[in-house]
């Protein structure tokens, strides 16, 4: 398949998409939440992600998936990089154990941060999308910065109505990066046999 043809980004944003209109529909069941006591259950890694506190809070990451998603499409993501954000997307939030301030966590927001990291890893190592990349990985890091999520991993914020992860975003960032620079590595080591044999 040519890479221009990969609809692999869009179609696990769309899974995200849909599986936070699903823990809508269910009333966002707190035991889908992440809680520390219950990080040895691996199924809260994946769906806490999905659960969402507020109508604002979810709809305003679905905005921001919406754009990941499109970005992503518009700069060529390869299957390997939307691999990379699968796998970072578990780890964001089990991440979150650094963080023994953070008693539960709801939301996209660390999965969103991951995808930013993984667009910056994949426009770093493509000719012609490295402006995409010192641009998405500016805006990231000045983020990160500013939110200092390694002092204050939680944040309450009066116009959401509650605390916010900063940790989450921070952890989020990080699985990304991780993971979209195996994924790459991978990449290349397969890429490099293929051409030997």
């Amino acid at each position: 398949m040519n890479r221009n043809d990969d609809w692999s980004w869009p179609a696990l944003c769309l899974l995200l998409g849909a599986g936070s209109g699903l823990a809508w529909w269910q009333g966002n069941p707190l035991e889908w939440e992440w809680w520390p006591e219950f990080a040895g259950d691996a199924m809260t890694w994946w769906v806490a992600a999905l659960v969402h506190r507020s109508p604002a809070h979810w709809l305003a990451n679905l905005l921001a998936l919406a754009a990941v998603a499109v970005l992503g499409l518009a700069l060529q993501v390869p299957r390997a990089q939307a691999w990379a954000l699968f796998a970072a997307w578990p780890l964001s939030t089990l991440g979150l154990l650094l963080f023994p301030q953070i008693e539960r966590y709801a939301g996209l927001s660390g999965v969103l941060h991951a995808a930013v990291a993984v667009l910056v890893v994949h426009c770093a190592f493509t000719r012609g999308h490295q402006v995409w990349a010192g641009l998405l990985g500016a805006g990231l890091a000045a983020k990160l910065l500013a939110e200092g999520a390694w002092n204050r991993p939680l944040v309450f914020e009066p116009e959401w109505g509650f605390a916010v992860a900063t940790g989450a975003h921070l952890t989020g960032a990080l699985a990304g990066l991780l993971c979209a620079l195996a994924a790459y590595g991978v990449s290349r080591m397969r890429a490099t046999s293929a051409v030997v044999e």
